[in-house]
């Protein structure tokens, strides 16, 4: 992402986002692993923990697109500061829920609901930092780091959160996670800015690269999200359906399979812990590698091949996982096919987030933003109904009905097309509307 001459401040600001997303997955996960001894202090059931961990989601995706649309007015700046600060009071406030309360559950699910709406700020808020510090063929390696934070998040919550857990008990996990984000908060605050132009440490060559990389701007006046065009776009509702079959399938990972390994393929705590970490290193691995092809297939093939395309063969992959995975009677084995799994659909991740910047500009937080509203909403609706499914029919059906909606993101994905802009430029005719769709020709490097 750099070059002899040119400041690294993009790369290392990219790099503290994968720090906050991180902590974003420490703070939500924590409860995954807390969940077992939380069960057991507030006596609820699975169900009524799975109410819980909706709860969370239902926040994150209803404040999605006002999350997306402070990112532009404030700027991912100030917008990610406050959203830390508001993820440690209520992680704070998740420890401090009495079990002898008499509506305990309800005072949990407000805890979380809140959670949520806090977290709902970090993806918007880092695309609409995306489409302003990094050219278009740098995203998908930029989109790769920021979210291996999932995997690197929720891989360290198990042994983290089991090891905290052990020395002071659930509680303090999540006083220890309010006090990560707190720090960082500050860190975030003093060292980043809105904009490339206005940070000291930029300097002539890396700000020439950054504008020479950057699709053409709609004509300035226009500052209000098209929602006409937006909510009328193919490729914004392609985008939508496949993130909700994503957010779906991981959502099973992140809330259940802790809990999966520990009641189901009764593993201890501490062996949990420690294969409850695999689909996570598989994430980051499969986000870090995803985002490289996704810029390498672009660069020879073109964006539909390098986005569109490379996330097709990835939900392929991950309902093929899912479902032999879940099959398999052999616990290490089991646990390294579902893995598997969790790291093929994040193959996938940094196309969703490079082709939101690709085709909406300015508006990108706003589109980000409704189009992660459809993960949530799959999370929200996957948090509750595989318990359920897993009760009723089994976890084979439960894992089962994940690979069939990853199939129906995969028909999704093939609508999208990020060389369609959501805003059109006015240009010469002779030159295409999204002539930045090979990020080569465009960036020259």
């Amino acid at each position: 992402m750099a070059a002899s001459g040119r400041s690294r401040i993009r790369v290392q600001l990219v790099f503290l986002l994968f720090v906050i997303s991180a902590i974003a997955f420490l703070d939500r996960t924590n409860i995954s692993v807390a969940g077992v001894q939380m069960r057991e202090e507030y006596g609820i059931d699975q169900i009524q923990l799975g109410w819980i961990f909706s709860a969370f989601l239902i926040g994150y995706a209803a404040f999605q697109v006002p999350a997306g649309w402070m990112a532009a007015r404030f700027g991912p700046r100030k917008l990610l500061t406050w959203a830390l600060i508001w993820w440690g009071v209520f992680s704070v406030a998740t420890a401090l829920v009495p079990a002898e309360g008499r509506y305990a559950v309800t005072m949990l699910i407000l805890v979380r609901f809140a959670l949520g709406i806090g977290e709902a700020a970090v993806y918007p808020a880092g695309n609409q930092f995306i489409s302003r510090w990094v050219p278009v063929g740098e995203r998908g390696k930029a989109n790769g780091l920021i979210f291996a934070g999932v995997g690197a998040g929720s891989g360290l919550t198990p042994p983290l959160i089991t090891a905290v857990i052990a020395f002071a008990g659930w509680r303090a996990s999540f006083y220890a996670c309010a006090a990560i984000g707190l720090v960082v908060a500050a860190i975030w605050y003093v060292v980043s800015r809105d904009r490339p132009q206005d940070h000291a440490g930029v300097n002539e060559a890396e700000l020439a690269h950054i504008e020479s990389g950057l699709p053409p701007a709609p004509p300035a006046e226009r500052v209000a999200p098209p929602w006409r065009a937006i909510l009328s776009s193919r490729n914004v509702w392609g985008l939508f359906v496949s993130y909700f079959a994503f957010g779906y399938v991981v959502w099973i990972f992140f809330s259940w399979f802790f809990i999966y390994l520990t009641e189901v393929r009764g593993l201890d705590l501490a062996s949990s812990a420690v294969f409850g970490m695999a689909p996570f290193i598989a994430m980051t691995v499969g986000c870090l590698g995803g985002g490289f092809l996704n810029d390498a297939i672009s660069k020879r093939f073109g964006l539909f091949a390098g986005r569109s395309g490379l996330a097709m063969i990835s939900f392929l992959l991950t309902a093929l996982f899912l479902l032999v995975g879940s099959n398999v009677d052999n616990v290490p084995l089991a646990v390294l096919v579902l893995a598997l799994g969790g790291g093929a659909i994040y193959l996938s991740q940094s196309s969703f987030w490079s082709v939101t910047a690709d085709i909406a500009g300015r508006h990108t937080g706003v589109v980000s933003g409704l189009m992660n509203a459809g993960c949530q909403i799959g999370g929200a609706i996957t948090a509750s109904l595989t318990p359920w499914i897993a009760a009723q029919y089994g976890w084979v059906a439960a894992f089962g009905t994940g690979a069939a909606i990853v199939v129906v993101g995969t028909a999704a994905w093939a609508v999208v097309d990020p060389r369609r802009l959501i805003e059109p430029v006015e240009t010469d005719e002779s030159v295409p509307q999204s002539a930045f769709a090979n990020p080569v020709a465009e960036s020259g490097r």
